[in-house]
């Protein structure tokens, strides 16, 4: 007896297996650029022109302006100490080479061991070859603000 496989639809241009084996190694690195506060490895599984846009209307066209972004968005504190994205969920649209996911944006330890996160939406854009060609993120930035400045204070209080 024979196991059913769904059969990848001709109009298919990566397979979900692609996708995901390419999702888990994004994962991976992001997991380690955070602490190391190096963007360039993450931006370098992107497209040369691949797009970017984050909350609050940013857009960044390419990868080098994504590398700049990363440096300038993330380069002080308390950004600095945005290490952790664990992912919630994420969903694969094999037939449009999407991958859509909810991940936490999470603080490093203030010193206290008190969790500080907040929700982001993700849609990704699978382009082949292990690259990503779009990123769009969606978040509150009113709960990101009440998540930043909850850390600032749990600092406060460790170093008091």
């Amino acid at each position: 007896m024979s196991t059913w496989r769904p059969r990848r639809p001709s109009n298919s241009r990566f397979s979900r297996e692609e996708i995901e084996e390419h999702w888990a190694h994004y994962q991976k690195v992001a997991r380690h650029c955070g602490p190391a506060g190096d963007w360039t490895p993450l931006c370098d599984l992107y497209t040369e022109d691949a797009t970017m846009i984050v909350s609050g209307g940013v857009k960044v066209g390419g990868r080098e302006a994504m590398k700049r972004w990363y440096r300038e968005a993330l380069g002080e504190e308390p950004m600095r100490s945005l290490h952790y994205y664990p992912v919630e969920w994420y969903m694969i649209d094999e037939h449009r080479g999407w991958l859509s996911c909810q991940f936490w944006n999470r603080m490093a330890d203030p010193g206290d061991g008190s969790v500080h996160e907040f929700a982001c939406f993700s849609l990704l854009k699978y382009a082949g070859d292990g690259l990503w060609s779009f990123e769009e993120d969606k978040f509150d930035p009113a709960e990101m603000q009440v998540c930043l400045q909850g850390w600032l204070d749990a600092k406060k209080r460790c170093q008091d």
